[in-house]
C-alpha cells in the first residue's frame, strides 16, 4: 500500500496547507500517483487546489460517518496523478459525532486501505490542534511531516506534539515514525531565521530536511488562483523548494516504493477490495489520555513586508 504521511503541527500559520498542496503536486510531477486528504474543517486544502465546497458531492466527513467510502469521496484535478478527497465545512462538528465511536481513533485508518493501494502517496493535511481528526490522522499515517515556522514562538508547541507521537506509538500505532521537520517561511535576511534552524537542527539532528521553504509571494499567490505554486509558477523559489523536498522524501522512501510498484499497486483508478482492520478494545480511551483538542485557530501566513527578496524567481 502506499505511503501515508501526515502534515501535522497542533500551531497555526505554520504553512501545513501550503506544504501538502505543494508536496502532494511536486510528487504528482514526479508521475507518482499521489492522494492529497484534506482533514482540516477550514477545507484550505480543498480550494488550494481549485475545488470549490458546491462542488463537492462527498467528502472526507462523510468518509467518517460511515455514509461513503473513501474511493468514492475521491475526484480528480487538474494536475495528472494527483486526486484529491476534499473536506467540507461540515468536519466541525465531526469530532463530537465520532466521540461515542468505538475505536474511535481509528475510524480513518479503517477506511483508508480501499483507497491507498491505488497512490504511491497518500498526503493527509491535519488541522491546527491535536484533537481527534488529528489523533485519526496520526493513527493511520506510516509517518508524520512536521513544518515548523523560523520564528521563536513555532518552538514552543513542539514538545505537546512530540508527546502526543509518542502516545500514538505506545497505544494506537506503534510504527509511526518522524518523516522529518520542515523549515518554512525562512527570510534569510534575518539572524532570528538562522537561529530558530540551528535549534531546530541541534534537537532533531538528520531528521531535519535539508531542504529549507523560504518566504515566497508566489506560494502565498497561488491558492487564490486554485494552483498548487508549480502549476501557477514552476520557476518561484518556492516552487523550487518543494520539488527538493518531494525530490528528498522519495529518495528515503524508494526502498518502500519499489515494494510498493512490486505487488502490483499504485496505479489510480485501480479496483481494490475492502479492507477491514483488526482492533483492540484497549485502546478506546487513548483520546482522553492525550486530553481535550487544544484547538489553535489558523493564522494567515505572513508575507515580509520587504520584498526584495520574496518576488526573485
Amino acid at each position: 500500500m502506499g505511503k501515508v504521511i501526515a502534515i501535522a503541527n497542533q500551531k497555526g500559520g505554520v504553512g501545513k496547507t501550503t506544504t501538502a498542496i505543494n508536496l502532494a503536486a511536486s510528487l504528482a510531477a514526479t508521475e507518482h500517483s499521489t492522494l492529497l486528504l484534506d482533514i482540516d474543517p477550514q477545507a484550505n486544502c480543498t480550494s488550494g487546489v481549485g475545488l470549490e465546497a458546491e462542488e463537492v458531492e462527498a467528502s472526507i466527513y462523510e468518509v467518517l460517518i460511515g455514509e461513503v467510502s473513501a474511493s468514492e469521496a475521491v475526484v480528480t484535478t487538474e494536475m495528472p496523478f494527483l486526486d484529491m478527497l476534499p473536506s467540507h465545512i461540515n468536519l466541525v462538528g465531526a469530532e463530537i459525532e465520532m466521540i461515542d465511536e468505538m475505536q474511535r481513533e481509528k475510524i480513518l485508518s479503517n477506511a483508508l486501505p480501499q483507497v491507498r493501494r491505488k497512490y504511491d502517496f497518500v498526503v493527509i493535511d491535519c488541522p491546527p490542534s491535536l484533537g481527534l481528526l488529528t489523533l485519526n490522522s496520526l493513527t493511520a499515517a506510516n509517518s508524520v511531516l512536521i513544518p515548523v515556522q523560523a520564528e521563536y514562538f513555532a518552538l514552543e508547541g513542539l514538545g505537546q506534539l512530540l508527546n502526543t507521537i509518542k502516545i500514538v506509538r505506545q497505544h494506537l500505532n506503534p510504527d509511526l515514525e518522524i518523516e522529518g521537520v520542515l523549515l518554512t517561511m525562512f527570510d534569510t535576511r534575518l539572524n532570528l531565521s538562522n537561529q530558530v534552524a540551528q535549534e531546530v537542527r541541534r534537537y532533531f539532528g538528520d531528521k531535519v530536511f535539508e531542504t529549507i521553504v523560504q518566504r515566497n509571494v508566489r506560494l502565498s499567490e497561488a491558492p487564490s488562483f486554485g494552483k498548487p505554486a508549480i502549476l501557477y509558477e514552476a520557476s518561484s523559489k518556492g516552487a523550487k523548494n518543494y520539488i527538493a523536498l518531494a525530490r528528498e522524501i522519495l529518495e528515503k522512501n524508494q526502498e518502500y516504493i519499489e515494494e510498493h510498484h512490486a505487488s502490483g499497486n499504485g496505479t489510480v483508478g485501480q479496483s481494490a477490495p475492502d479492507s477491514s482492520s483488526t482492533t483492540n478494545d484497549g485502546d478506546n480511551n487513548v483520546t482522553g489520555t492525550i486530553g481535550e483538542s487544544s484547538s489553535s485557530e489558523s493564522e494567515e501566513e505572513k508575507e515580509s513586508a520587504k520584498t526584495t527578496d520574496d518576488l526573485s524567481l
